[in-house]
């Protein structure tokens, strides 16, 4: 099967699959400098918690190689000024400011070198990051393989595959894994408004797969979970709270309530560096707001009437709640979620 890789480093620059392109075109998109992944992640070139944090790391990358003719404290100057832009991008994925804070860490922590060898180390670090990242994946696939049954009937919400990562994907990780386990599952994937990456991007990469999907409304899902058609709700993340609130993709917290009246399971799929243990709840959480176009034009043709007001947040906050377990790569963490995430964070 061929292997989808989101980003991948190359001859100095960091090439990336256009995801605003797919699926009716599969090209490149190629940053040379840090101010092309800040456009790659705001413009959605590039998305998804995992890859964002692994874009912005070489993004760093990229301003190290930039700057490395400069003297040192100018060429420091430069990475901490590329550092804020791509901080950021986007504000509520986690995981890019996480992956902001661990390249500020490794250049504090290495200032004394030389700036060629500081810059060696700081690809090293992007490198890193990206293999950390595979490895995480196959290991929450695993996990979260074991909820599922031999002929399950999944949904799920918004892109959580490859493309949203460096790896397999989160909750599309965990239907991978089932289907090379050799499981008879089929796949209900909502087509996610209003960016459609439902079906823009899930449903490319189950075709890919070869695995047994359709692709559904966002309004079909409710009359799929009360009719009994559903076993189990798999979504992603990009934040997840001290208390196990979530915030993902605009309509899961729909879903997560469907779901509670209805007895069907709902599971969060994400790597420990989507857990946000700084803030204690969802109300702590930014939630992005983003071009009212996105809602009234589809490629580019209005079809919203002139001068109506769009209210488009790009996610929303499922509480703990509803969620029946968060599946990570150290395992599932159970209610009540504030004692499992503190038990985890201490095991980090």
């Amino acid at each position: 099967m061929e292997k989808i890789l989101s980003l991948r480093y190359e001859d100095g620059s960091l090439v990336m699959i256009d995801q605003r392109k797919l699926p009716l075109e599969e090209v490149d998109f190629v940053a040379r400098t840090y101010r092309e992944v800040d456009f790659a992640i705001k413009d959605m070139v590039i998305r998804g918690a995992p890859a964002i944090g692994a874009a912005a790391a070489y993004g760093v990358a990229l301003a190290a190689k930039e700057f490395e003719a400069l003297e040192k404290e100018d060429f420091l100057e430069k990475l901490e000024e590329s550092l804020g832009v791509l901080n950021r991008s986007r504000p509520t994925a986690v995981n890019l400011m996480w992956a902001v804070k661990r390249m500020r860490r490794l250049i504090e922590s290495n200032r004394h070198l030389a700036v060629r060898e500081l810059s060696e180390l700081i690809l090293a670090e992007a490198h890193a990051i990206t293999a950390e990242d595979r490895e995480i994946n196959l290991a929450m696939g695993n996990h979260g393989n074991s909820l599922i049954g031999e002929k399950a009937t999944i949904l799920t919400h918004c892109n959580t595959g490859a493309l949203a990562t460096v790896g397999i994907g989160t909750a599309l990780g965990v239907i991978r894994q089932a289907h090379y386990s050799g499981k008879d599952i089929l796949v209900y994937a909502d087509e996610t408004r209003p960016r459609l990456q439902g079906a823009r991007l899930t449903a490319w990469e189950l075709l890919k797969e070869g695995i047994k999907a359709k692709l559904i409304a966002d309004s079909v899902a409710a009359t799929l979970i009360r009719d009994g058609k559903i076993d189990v709700i798999l979504v992603g993340a990009d934040r997840v709270a001290g208390n196990g609130d979530a915030a993902n993709k605009i309509g899961t917290f729909m879903l997560s309530v469907l779901a509670k009246t209805y007895g069907v399971p709902f599971y969060v799929v994400a790597p420990t560096t989507t857990l946000d243990f700084d803030s204690a709840s969802g109300r702590d959480i930014v939630i992005e707001e983003r071009d009212p176009q996105e809602v009234t034009h589809i490629e580019g043709v209005r079809f919203a009437p002139e001068g109506i007001e769009v209210y488009n947040p790009a996610f929303d906050v499922t509480p703990a709640e509803n969620i029946t377990g968060i599946v990570t790569e150290k395992g599932i963490l159970s209610p009540p979620y504030r004692e499992s995430m503190e038990a985890l964070r201490r095991s980090l």
